[in-house]
């Protein structure tokens, strides 16, 4: 194995002395939160673990709409789930609630709300992936714009939706012709770096005239967002989505990554995600670790556990095809710690040209992750971080924050039309992160419940 002959780069000497002390997530970094939005929090995370208001939420909006009125119906949303899941509208809203957070010790993720609708003329048409790249070239600016007031050693990070520029039916189409074995040498990513980079007329045969200029319009948008985000000195983190695109989004971002994570000096400029819940994500990501490796090029790398696991089943149930999810949550948690092993012990062989994102609201992960860091040699804030989304397991954020590590915290922004149905669909996709803040009501109540009765520190909301 290569990782086996390659020095180690952070800790030649073994762990550190003095003993692993594991941080504490027991809410005490609340403390930090003033009491107006702890009480948000509470109402809010319980609202969303209630399963019909997550299943109905966007014909609760429209009911509410029409019995309220959108000005009265968007103070509420704005008042509730609005105001604890994003982080604004406008760039000067935006810019607060990341000042906000960078008094945690917290650091931003943006992420553009889009959904793509494939019954819809308008959301699958050209001029419709067109303002979305423009919206995407709008975030990499604004992503920018927060170093202002970031440190001197911060990466810039922000989320990238490929679905966003591309049609959903071109990535099954060129899906279902990768999966085929010994799929052609035509859907390379070589071949698709080399477009992208000299914007010849590809041209691939398992595609109509029309997917192929789709293709060509898809892979120039790619190349534009890509170009302008290391110009800025912003990282693009690549989402990952249903296993009937994610070959197609992985052969994409594999065109990226050879054309913009080349520099030895800089670190990956593409991440692609990997979703533990999937059967063979420990075996393709291993293979892609080492083919980077190989290649020379940095690998970056966000571990997520999986949104759409009761979707995917059901799918492979309809199609009669295989399931590709782990059997049971045990199954998916011993996935996500091989996964994390792997890519820690890839971090450590090769430093900046390794980096990865811990994305996870597990409690025993980010202990895993902080403990394997330890032993490791690698620093706090080298290049392993953690992620978790706005408004959500604020209490392990909170906690890596003060002690040091990088967190940051994926924060969706736009209009009350925009966003809402994105987090709706989110809530949907994540219903069983929802419904497991239990301990996280519990040590929001246990603060407030300090604060009401006087004891404990008290911040002004």
């Amino acid at each position: 194995m290569m990782l086996r002959t390659c020095p180690v780069l952070y800790s030649k000497a073994g762990p550190p002395t003095g003993g692993w002390q594991p941080l504490s997530f027991d809410g005490g970094a609340f403390h930090l939160k003033g009491t107006g939005e702890l009480m948000r929090a509470l109402l809010v995370l319980r609202l969303c673990a209630w399963p019909p208001l997550v299943t109905h939420g966007l014909a609760i909006q429209a009911w509410s709409q029409r019995l309220l009125g959108s000005r009265f119906s968007g103070a509420l949303l704005r008042a509730s789930i609005y105001g604890q899941f994003v982080a604004g509208e406008t760039a000067e809203e935006v810019r607060d609630c990341v000042q906000q957070l960078q008094t945690l010790s917290l650091r931003p993720l943006l992420a553009v709300p889009t959904e793509e609708e494939p019954d819809s003329a308008i959301k699958t048409g050209e001029a419709w992936y067109e303002e979305n790249l423009r919206a995407m070239l709008r975030c990499v600016d604004l992503s920018r714009s927060l170093l202002e007031t970031s440190g001197p050693n911060e990466n810039i990070l922000m989320q990238l939706k490929v679905t966003a520029l591309t049609s959903t039916r071109l990535c099954k189409e060129l899906t279902s012709w990768v999966r085929r074995p010994g799929a052609s040498l035509e859907l390379s990513p070589e071949r698709l770096a080399e477009a992208m980079d000299s914007g010849q007329d590809l041209q691939v045969s398992c595609l109509s005239t029309e997917q192929n200029q789709h293709l060509r319009a898809s892979l120039s948008r790619l190349q534009r967002v890509a170009q302008h985000a290391q110009a800025q000195h912003v990282r693009l983190l690549v989402d990952a989505e249903y296993t009937s695109l994610n070959p197609a989004l992985s052969l994409l971002v594999a065109a990226l990554a050879l054309r913009w994570n080349k520099s030895r000096e800089s670190g990956p400029w593409v991440w692609n995600t990997y979703q533990a819940y999937l059967k063979d994500t420990y075996e393709r990501l291993r293979r892609d670790a080492e083919a980077a490796d190989r290649a020379g090029l940095a690998f970056g790398v966000k571990l997520v556990r999986g949104a759409y696991l009761d979707k995917e089943r059901g799918v492979a149930q309809l199609q009669g095809t295989n399931d590709p999810t782990q059997p049971d949550y045990e199954a998916t948690s011993q996935s996500y710690r091989r996964c994390l092993e792997l890519m820690l012990t890839h971090v450590s062989h090769r430093g900046p040209m390794c980096h990865l994102m811990v994305a996870s609201h597990n409690e025993e992960s980010v202990h895993q992750a902080t403990k394997s860091m330890w032993e490791l040699g690698i620093p706090p804030d080298g290049p392993v971080c953690f992620g978790q989304l706005l408004g959500m397991c604020d209490h392990v954020s909170l906690a890596l924050g003060q002690a040091g590590y990088a967190v940051y915290k994926s924060i969706p922004y736009g209009s009350l039309e925009e966003v809402i149905p994105y987090l709706i669909r989110r809530a949907q996709e994540n219903q069983s992160v929802l419904r497991g803040a239990r301990r996280e009501w519990e040590l929001l109540s246990q603060e407030l419940r300090r604060r009401l009765l006087g004891r404990g520190l008290r911040v002004p909301s």
